[in-house]
């Protein structure tokens, strides 16, 4: 789906006027945005780049995945980059990764329980490292959980 249907469909669910005015725009702009864009292939197109096509670019010329991570914890989620496992290290990686896993685990553990073993509470800078801990498992978790879908870590004869 290209970012221009994406912000189409989610202006549609609002309403185009109602956008436009939260985002103290003119609807005309907002309705550019969500137009297909004029490219070499179709010169008559009359949409406009629109803040997704933004958001990418910024991504693409950072490499930042801080951005994606700020997005997705805005919009109430959580970003996790597809597992890389290269053909002939299923072994490996399937060993290595369940490791980390288990590593991370037992870090979050560590945290809440340094938290809570001098007053019984957890503080907000405690609560901040116990959040660094649980979104590091949770990116393990994901890529392991990928990988496994993807039958990257099954038997290389039945692929």
């Amino acid at each position: 789906m290209n970012s221009w249907e994406v912000l189409r469909d989610a202006a549609d669910r609002i309403g185009v006027k109602a956008l436009a005015a939260k985002l103290n725009l003119s609807t005309a702009l907002v309705y550019k945005w969500c137009q297909e864009p004029a490219t070499d292939e179709d010169p008559n197109a009359s949409g406009a780049r629109n803040p997704l096509d933004r958001l990418r670019a910024i991504y693409e010329a950072t490499q930042d995945p801080q951005i994606v991570h700020w997005l997705c914890m805005v919009a109430g989620g959580f970003y996790v980059p597809h597992s890389r496992v290269e053909p002939g290290e299923q072994e490996e990686k399937l060993l290595s990764t369940t490791q980390r896993v288990v590593e991370d685990f037992g870090e979050l553990l560590s945290e809440i329980s340094r938290g809570v073993e001098d007053d019984g509470l957890i503080s907000p800078g405690e609560a901040k490292r116990i959040r660094r801990s649980w979104e590091r498992l949770k990116s393990q978790a994901e890529c392991f959980v990928v990988a496994c879908e993807r039958g990257l870590y099954g038997d290389a004869t039945n692929s």
